[in-house]
């Protein structure tokens, strides 16, 4: 999800350089081999026996008193005489299916995607990011030890399972979507069918109160077409938008669980003639993954990323158009139920010296267009976050005022929402509250934004954390 670049942040500096270097996940399995199986781990849910009917349990309790009954001595007794054995009871059979065969838990993910991870791969442990290993050993300065340390403790194997079941959730539910997306579909059941997926992936349906604040949705899909360069998401009473086989699509999504957020993002086409344009992006957000590292500038990040998107140039109609970066638009640090965490990385040079630090979650993301590279507010509304600094409570003169802002405490928190997502809790009648929310401060609109009419713009987006020796890009697939 793209963050505005602050209007006053210019800086400047050198970081260190690191690379990539690729190394299998653990276990020795090749990354991305679990794409191919449309299927992976789960998280905290310990898997018992199949069959669940407590019957092996029994005859174990059962051999166990036996064994407590018999006579620890043997004086007086006759050596010879056969030993009584017990009768032991014949053991039940795991039910079977329909078929016979024993009942076991499904190994292939469903389309749509439907089935909860817990139940693919009972044993919690979550396929571990790509890896790349920084060039020279990050140096902590003496002033930031206790912040380090700190992050570090709250970065235990919880945290890491979390992150990585949530990346997987992003990868199955994104890879069904290239897969079944088609010209003639329309946009709001392309949101619907991939929201619908990652909640059922989670095991969280959001309907109840507080649901959705331990897992869901990190910030309303966006889905943009064209021009449109982010934040576009379909709402109700919209005019029905329908893909065209001459759209350039940018799907953008996050996935959280307890707050923290798996932001990534993908542009899809259905006509060869942008593939320049789509390469000259990706290069840049691997670009920027690469250069990213414990002690790296933000500024040397961003000379990286411009460089590499500015070598592209793609030709559209008989024109040919240099690829430009988003000059107002920001990768950005996650923290915990925000978004947007206070760093900002523009695409294109600045003299920002803010360091990246360890345990610091990043998602690196870039946009490049054909048209002007300066993203402007459209018409229309694609979402809504609560203000951090929002009193709990605050006298409102509407009573729907009133129990929209309960609403949005209980469900949403500080995670930014869309009108869809309000709807589908059963709240109706609700806009005359949310605008007095917004007047009195304590909510904040988000608009679509855009280049130029005419133009095509496109996304590309990864999360990643920086551990102490090497940086794991959590939501990389064989996709991209």
């Amino acid at each position: 999800m793209g963050s505005k670049t602050p209007q006053n942040g210019d800086h400047g500096g050198h970081g260190e350089a690191n690379g990539p270097i690729e190394i299998n996940r653990a276990g020795g399995e090749p990354r991305g081999a679990h794409t191919s199986r449309d299927g992976d781990g789960c998280l905290g849910d310990a898997g018992g026996d199949d069959d669940g009917d407590g019957d092996d349990d029994d005859d174990d309790k059962e051999a166990s008193l036996a064994t407590l009954e018999t006579p620890l001595s043997t004086e007086g007794a006759p050596t010879d005489a056969p030993k009584k054995r017990k009768k032991s009871k014949p053991r039940k059979r795991k039910k079977n299916n329909k078929d016979g065969a024993a009942s076991s838990p499904p190994s292939k993910q469903s389309s749509p995607p439907r089935i909860p991870l817990s139940d693919l791969f009972p044993n919690g442990d979550y396929f571990e990011g790509e890896v790349q290993l920084y060039t020279k050993g990050p140096r902590a300065a003496a002033a930031g030890e206790a912040r380090y340390d700190a992050l570090r403790h709250s970065h235990d194997g919880v945290f890491l399972q979390n992150y990585r079941k949530a990346a997987e959730v992003h990868r199955q539910t994104r890879q069904w979507v290239q897969r079944t997306v088609k010209p003639g579909d329309k946009l709001m059941d392309i949101a619907n069918g991939l929201e619908d997926s990652v909640r059922a992936l989670l095991g969280h349906d959001g309907l109840e109160p507080g649901d959705s604040l331990k897992a869901g949705m990190g910030f309303p899909t966006g889905i943009c077409l064209n021009n449109q360069v982010a934040h576009y998401t379909p709402n109700p009473g919209q005019k029905d938008v329908v893909l065209q086989k001459k759209d350039l699509m940018t799907v953008d999504f996050g996935v959280h669980i307890n707050g923290w957020i798996v932001d990534s993002a993908f542009t899809m086409s259905f006509d060869p003639v942008y593939d320049n344009l789509l390469a000259a992006v990706k290069d840049a957000t691997n670009t920027g993954v690469k250069a990213a590292g414990i002690d790296v500038r933000i500024c040397d990040v961003s000379a990286a990323i411009q460089e590499a998107m500015e070598s592209y140039e793609v030709e559209l109609g008989g024109k040919t158009y240099p690829v430009k970066p988003i000059r107002n638009l920001s990768a950005h640090n996650i923290t915990s139920y925000h978004i947007h965490g206070g760093k900002s990385i523009p695409f294109v040079k600045n003299s920002d010296t803010t360091k990246m630090e360890e345990g610091e979650v990043f998602a690196i993301e870039t946009f490049g267009t054909t048209g002007r590279g300066y993203i402007y507010d459209d018409a229309g509304i694609y979402g809504y976050g609560l203000k951090e600094d929002a009193p709990l409570k605050v006298s409102l003169p509407l009573a729907s005022a009133r129990r929209l802002h309960k609403t949005i405490r209980e469900n949403f928190g500080t995670i930014v929402f869309c009108r869809r997502y309000i709807e589908r809790l059963g709240v109706d009648r609700y806009l005359a509250g949310m605008n007095s929310l917004i007047s009195h401060g304590i909510v904040e609109a988000y608009e679509p934004l855009c280049d130029i009419p005419g133009s095509y713009s496109a996304q590309f987006e990864h999360t990643l954390i920086l551990h102490e020796t090497h940086k794991e890009i959590l939501s990389r697939g064989d996709d991209y």
